[in-house]
């Protein structure tokens, strides 16, 4: 059974053990206690050396070893940002044991000490049914019968850890004056604690914080920025553009794998909001009786397991902007709850009575037809009428084949660069049938096919047979109205690759192509609009040579297959 360490009575000088009083005499707890001064004053020295904090841990951890034996001990530390709590430096455990100590408030026995600021005392772990063994360290029979002790590092009220240690005790009188002993310890270290908290962790979320600004104002919304130069992402761009100087409510619309979540970045990141958070949640990952806790947030002891007090998703991108994903999963009572963030912004977390008020941007996605599910009573009628202030449809990759060259190259270059290996190109039978193919997963089915083509590719080139079996027997080769196998299909097949090597060998420029196959650039642009072909596809915009577009970051990312 669990105890919390009392105070302890004082062993008189008759008792206490003292090598130059009484060295005769035997210690009352059967370990002398006394000798524990020298660590004390070896973990001050320490202390004033300036030591950084993870050497003066360790330091202090070695001399616990040392003078009172234990079998293991750590010292964990509290993110104050995210409520992480993870063991900072161990003695007696491995890397990965270390990897594995990663604690929430309230949870087991180091953390229901960080967030009560209260020592407690384990006698017996195998007797302890709030001990976790986190780190998977118990093992044995031997070890489960140790004692556990964790003490609070806290300066004032403020925890910001704990100490804790495991072993063996034969006397059980023991423990309480080692709880008293390692409570010392850890007021000593608080303050390098404190600083390093200070210092360190929020020096590392400033960091973090001002590399996502950066790599979100690198992603400024303009055209050259995204691969993608069809007419239909050009509508995408404009809306884009329209709507991210405001705060309406917008819903996108389109099949899964065309880039719903990317769309929503770039108008958070284009908005008045564009200095606050940008929470995304998606509606069909978490069943039914746990999301209304993740977007609104619950008291402790709201519902069973409810330890601690959490702030909800909406609460989270109070100020900035919240990505509802997948809304047309959304059961009809959460529809109901949601409602009433639209209209009015404010909300109740779970087991509390007090209304909060936010000020949060939202925008919807889903590829569910959300009018015919309001007909058939499976959505709203008013909640689809508030989400459908300003819908944005994401047009398939089959209604944009022109980028598809595009895309194509961006992964392969990307891939490439992964794994360390040359760049292969596509031979022009691989990129006809990727141009004929009906992508049913869109810009994900593209990028996992050619992630496998790189794989594959040994010559420097992804060939044909190096495509899915779903690529080898697409119908037809080039768009024409001729019957398949005739004179004039096998011609139009040859001129069909003929033009496209031209185009890709001049990157895209129609009069050198048209040179190259002897032809006006009259009569080859003709060609062109035959076989449904245009120059952007084989160069880049404004100037930028193709290499410099494919590094580019891609905008419309797909999710999943549909």
């Amino acid at each position: 059974m669990m105890q919390t360490s009392q105070p302890v009575r004082q062993p008189t000088n008759d008792e206490a053990c003292s090598k130059t009083d009484k060295p005769e005499l035997p210690c009352l707890f059967g370990e002398c206690r006394s000798a524990l001064l020298p660590l004390l004053s070896d973990l001050c020295r320490a202390m004033g050396q300036g030591n950084p904090l993870q050497g003066l841990l360790r330091e202090a951890l070695q001399l616990l070893a040392l003078h009172m034996q234990i079998r293991r001990g750590m010292v964990t530390l509290l993110d104050p940002q995210t409520g992480r709590i993870f063991i900072y430096e161990g003695i007696g455990l491995s890397r990965e044991q270390i990897a594995r100590g990663i604690y929430r408030l309230g949870e087991g026995i180091t953390g229901r000490v960080v967030a009560s600021g209260q020592p407690l005392v384990v006698p017996s772990i195998a007797n302890e049914p709030g001990f976790l063994n986190r780190t998977g360290s118990q093992s044995g029979a031997d070890t489960r019968q140790n004692a556990f002790l964790c003490v609070p590092i806290a300066r004032g009220s403020k925890v910001m850890g704990s100490l804790s240690i495991e072993r063996h005790y034969a006397n059980a009188e023991l423990l309480e004056l080692d709880v008293e002993l390692l409570s010392i310890l850890a007021s000593l270290l608080a303050q390098s604690v404190e600083l390093h908290l200070l210092e360190s962790i929020h020096k590392s979320a400033l960091i973090d914080e001002n590399r996502r600004l950066r790599d979100a104002l690198k992603q400024t919304f303009k055209p050259a920025n995204i691969i993608g130069h069809s007419p239909a992402m050009d509508e995408v761009y404009r809306l884009i553009d329209k709507v991210s100087r405001t705060r309406t409510t917008v819903l996108i619309l389109g099949e899964s794998g065309v880039g719903k979540e990317r769309v929503a970045s770039a108008i958070h990141q284009h908005s008045p909001q564009h200095g606050g958070p940008f929470v995304k949640f998606n509606c069909a990952s978490l069943p039914e009786s746990v999301i209304e806790s993740e977007l609104f947030g619950h008291e402790k002891g709201a519902f069973t397991g409810a330890t601690a007090r959490r702030a909800g998703r909406f609460e989270e991108a109070d100020g900035g902007t919240i990505f509802l994903d997948e809304v047309g999963e959304l059961s009809l009572p959460m529809q109901a709850k949601l409602l009433r963030v639209l209209q009015e912004r404010s909300f109740e977390r779970l087991g509390s009575n007090q209304t909060r008020h936010i000020d949060v941007r939202i925008l919807a996605a889903t590829n569910r037809p959300l009018a015919q599910m309001v007909a058939q009573g499976q959505f709203r009628e008013d909640l689809f009428y508030r989400l459908n202030v300003f819908p944005i449809t994401i047009p398939p990759l089959r209604e944009r084949r022109g980028d598809i060259l595009l895309l194509a190259e961006h992964f392969i270059s990307r891939f490439a660069h992964e794994q360390g290996i040359a760049t292969p190109r596509l031979s022009t039978r691989a990129l006809n049938r990727l141009q004929q193919y009906g992508w049913p997963g869109n810009v994900r089915e593209l990028e996992n096919m050619m992630e496998r083509a790189v794989l594959l590719a040994d010559d420097g080139q992804i060939h044909l047979a190096q495509l899915p079996a779903a690529l080898q027997t697409a119908n037809g080769v080039a768009p024409t109205d001729n019957e398949p196998g005739s004179i004039d299909a096998t011609i139009a097949q040859i001129e069909y690759q003929l033009i496209i090597e031209a185009l890709i060998q001049h990157h895209g420029n129609v009069s050198a192509a048209a040179s190259h196959l002897g032809m006006t650039r009259r009569l080859l642009g003709l060609r062109m609009a035959k076989y449904q072909l245009s120059y952007k596809m084989f160069r880049a915009k404004e100037g930028n040579t193709l290499e410099q577009l494919l590094s580019q970051e891609i905008t419309a990312q797909p999710v999943q297959d549909r």
